[in-house]
């Protein structure tokens, strides 16, 4: 129930699901491109992303100077069945 719980909440909130839409629909981009789609500040926006990192969310990988995300190729059933729904 805790995981379900975690799971709810890296979700329930409106800039990450506009982050996760975008990750969506771009498969991979820099934190500096996902703040100015989602017109976030990039500390916001890093820090959002750090939190989906936590939560196994979406994967990073650092390519040159910048920090880019992507969807994670190792969602549980429930976090793929709300991505669906973005």
């Amino acid at each position: 129930m805790k995981n379900l719980e975690k799971i709810f909440k890296a979700f329930g909130n409106t800039s990450r699901l506009k982050i996760l839409g975008y990750l969506k629909k771009h498969r991979s981009a820099a934190v500096v491109e996902i703040a100015s789609e989602t017109k976030c500040s990039y500390k916001a926006t890093s820090k959002h992303l750090s939190i989906l990192y936590r939560m196994d969310i979406v994967d990073r990988e650092q390519v040159s100077y910048e920090m880019h995300y992507r969807l994670s190729d190792k969602l549980d059933p429930v976090t793929s069945a709300i991505l669906k729904l973005i």
